[in-house]
């Protein structure tokens, strides 16, 4: 008999699947971590790599992607609210610009919104400025900023599980829109998307 405290099976259990998840948490944070001290070092800081740092991300996988001319583009930035029968923002600019969108699956056991809060971290180091954030309920229908906003139906999730931010970052490399989403329906469904908007010089 040994001499530590002896957990029943159900207790191993939960300790187990305790310490991977922490362990997995570490493992995110220091990744992600990386990658910010990296972007923020660079004298001409381009928002594009955060995309580029989720597409050497080991456990997020491109579901969707597109890039498209836009004009008066809408971004939120309010929940979203029905008025007069009709799903809208409470408060939203309009821009133009090159506007690339980017829908992953995040795997593994991680969770969309530590993700997002990597990038959220990426961003600040930067020196991003926060237009707009909501968390779970406070950002509205979870079906409508799937369908209506992103128009990808698989970020549709648990409404607690939502997360949105908005983000001006203003470089060398120009300026931009930065909007972060993550969803969740269960532990394996888990979503995380980036639209990323080039405003035209003078806008």
């Amino acid at each position: 008999m040994g001499i530590l405290p002896q957990c029943t099976h159900k207790e191993e259990s939960l300790i187990n699947r305790a310490f991977i998840r922490r362990t997995m948490q570490l493992l995110l944070s220091a990744f992600l971590a990386m990658g910010s001290f990296a972007l923020a070092e660079e004298a001409a800081y381009d928002p594009a790599a955060l995309l580029q740092e989720l597409e050497n991300y080991p456990h997020a996988v491109s579901v969707a992607s597109k890039s498209e001319t836009v004009r008066d583009h809408e971004i939120g930035l309010g929940p979203m609210q029905k008025s007069d029968g009709d799903w809208i923002f409470r408060s939203s600019e309009r821009l133009d610009g090159e506007l690339r969108r980017e829908t992953w699956q995040i795997i593994d056991g991680f969770a969309a919104r530590e993700v997002l809060a990597g990038l959220e971290a990426a961003l600040l180091l930067a020196g991003a400025e926060v237009l707009f954030s909501c968390n779970a309920r406070a950002c509205g229908s979870a079906a409508q900023w799937a369908s209506r906003v992103f128009n990808q139906r698989i970020l549709y999730g648990r409404a607690e599980e939502q997360r949105y931010r908005v983000y001006a970052v203003s470089s060398a490399a120009g300026e931009f829109r930065v909007v972060l989403y993550s969803g969740a329906r269960t532990t394996d469904r888990q979503y995380l998307h980036v639209d990323l908007l080039k405003l035209p010089p003078g806008q």
